[in-house]
């Protein structure tokens, strides 16, 4: 075959107009200081004001954007509002500081921030595209965790979900603790003790309005969340008089919808013992007197009431802002009618136990029986005999398994997982999801890298979180290790799966067995490396046991085992 002397020289010149364009996208996609120097992201202009994020890792990132206005001194326990606009050009280059907390377990950090009501938005960098004239891509909105007193929206890199699902990724920071979740008498009872959930709602009106802007769909928003952050996506779920047409597709890693909230007039007693901790004992005085105390004193004052309740700071049902419990609402089918990719890890609760044992409190086949009778009571010899204290390989996994199956005290267990997927299932189409990869980074991730507590860690609570967000560490270092090949070809699929839901309302790939709706008897994708496959959760983690022990914990669904 031969070219004439014009296709010789247009060839030439094709193939030099593809190196340009490869150049030009090679330093858009760089990091460090060449993305910053070469090109300057498209400015994005809102009803605030304009706004110019900045380039990295091959995504257009808005970091620190307000969305609600100053909530410190006399705005501390109100009702955010919208935040205000500005003149000239936002810098949305850096993050914000995270809302007021204090470090826990080691390995978290501590704030005293509280003007912090900011959230970050990435989405794919295409050089000649700018956000307003894109084709509208689905908006994921992430609620971090943290037992509702810690986390930050800082923490988790939304580049990779931004790429590999070819969407917009939004995270957001709202009040902790004290801060967001404390009941007072001396509150507004229409939102007291959900100062947090009005937060994160104000959020995502913010971006129901302004997302379209960075080339985002306003009709096709995902609310995602793991532990803390998913239950506030159950509490946005649960009333629909409040947030209906606010997202479109919900995904809840690791909280159960139907734990058994406290209300606000039975926690107001909590809230008025932290004001007399820090010496607001007068009670018509007592919410100005703590809008004086620092911020940190608080925080303080709480952990030493909250002592060791894991929800102390849960969100109390009974306001405006959360009028009803959970069960009764998914069991009158009172929520937002929307998809649900729901599940957790398989080995939640050994976290809690691998904090026990590095702070010393080991568990061995002699104190076994004590250590199931501080959470169970009465029900332990039967719980004993049902889970034998080297069932799991060691007493200390055994004792997290246990917990992880079922709790009464704490909304992280498979079979209230498994019984809020049921309910919302005779409603809305509900995928099931577990995380199970049991060489998950742990250590130095999820707790202190040492001491080592010596047992089975497994897949624990939140060490998913690296499968989704590069090198999530708990804290701003990110410094989490690089996952094992085998890991990384399942965070592919389960990035996939998302990407799939958020488009369609079925988590359904290529790549996976048939994903079949859940149901009573339902399966769930059990996520293992090489391995992904259906298994029934309820049967694995004897549902039908917990029901019988604990009726009142759970709906009147129908027995789950033969």
């Amino acid at each position: 075959m031969t070219f004439s002397r014009r296709a010789f020289h247009t060839a030439v010149a094709g193939l030099l107009l593809m190196l340009l364009c490869a150049l030009i996208q090679s330093m858009a996609w760089g990091t460090g200081a060449a993305n910053h120097v070469q090109i300057e992201p498209p400015l994005v202009v809102l009803d605030q004001g304009k706004v110019r994020g900045t380039l990295r890792h091959g995504v257009l990132e808005f970091r620190g954007i307000p969305y609600g206005d100053d909530v410190s001194g006399d705005r501390r326990w109100t009702r955010a509002q919208p935040a205000p606009g500005w003149t000239g050009i936002l810098d949305a280059s850096t993050f914000q500081p995270a809302c007021a907390q204090a470090a826990r377990y080691g390995i978290t950090e501590s704030s005293a921030n509280e003007n912090c009501l900011h959230l970050n938005i990435s989405r794919p960098w295409i050089p000649e595209e700018t956000p307003t004239k894109a084709v509208k891509r689905p908006v994921l909105v992430w609620i971090h965790g943290g037992s509702f007193v810690g986390g930050s929206a800082a923490l988790y890199r939304l580049d990779r979900l931004a790429r590999e699902m070819d969407a917009v990724v939004v995270s957001i920071n709202y009040r902790l603790g004290v801060l967001g979740f404390m009941p007072h008498p001396g509150f507004d009872v229409q939102y007291n003790g959900g100062y947090a959930l009005e937060d994160q709602r104000l959020a995502m009106h913010w971006v129901k309005k302004n997302i379209a802007a960075f080339g985002g769909d306003p009709d096709n928003i995902t609310l995602a969340g793991e532990s803390a952050g998913a239950a506030s996506v159950c509490m946005h779920l649960l009333v629909p008089e409040q947030t209906q047409d606010l997202f479109h597709k919900a995904i809840v890693q690791s909280a159960a919808c139907s734990f058994a909230l406290r209300s606000a007039n039975e926690r107001n007693a909590f809230g008025r013992t932290v004001g007399e901790t820090v010496g607001c004992t007068d009670p018509d005085h007592a919410v100005a007197c703590m809008r004086q105390i620092p911020a940190e004193q608080l925080i303080q004052a709480g952990d030493k009431v909250a002592g060791s309740d894991l929800m102390a700071f849960a969100p109390v049902f009974g306001t405006t802002t959360l009028p009803r419990q959970g069960l009764d609402s998914l069991q009158n089918g009172q929520f937002v009618r929307v998809p649900v990719l729901y599940g957790g890890t398989r080995d939640e609760m050994r976290l809690w136990v691998g904090y026990a044992v590095q702070a010393g409190q080991t568990v061995t086949a002699e104190n076994y029986t004590e250590s199931l009778q501080a959470a169970y009571g009465n029900n332990t010899a039967l719980i004993q005999r049902q889970y034998p204290a080297h069932m799991q390989g060691s007493p200390a996994a055994t004792l997290g398994s246990v917990m992880s199956d079922f709790r009464p005290d704490n909304g992280i267990n498979h079979c209230q997982f498994v019984d809020t997927a049921y309910l919302l299932s005779r409603h809305v189409p509900v995928y099931f999801m577990d995380f199970a990869d049991r060489n998950a980074p742990v250590l130095g991730v999820s707790m202190p890298a040492s001491p080592d507590p010596g047992f089975e860690l497994g897949a624990v609570h939140s060490s998913e979180l690296n499968y989704f967000f590069p090198h999530f560490s708990n804290n701003s270092r990110l410094d989490a290790p690089d996952l094992q090949p085998s890991s990384q070809a399942m965070s592919e699929q389960m990035i996939a799966a998302w990407a799939q839901f958020m488009r369609t309302g079925t988590p359904q790939t290529n790549a996976l067995p048939e994903w079949e709706l859940f149901s009573v008897q339902g399966k769930a994708m059990r996520f293992i490396p090489d391995l992904p496959g259906l298994f029934s959760p309820a049967k694995e983690y004897q549902c039908d046991f917990w029901k019988r022990l604990y009726p009142a914990a759970f709906s009147n669904m129908q027995e789950t085992q033969p």
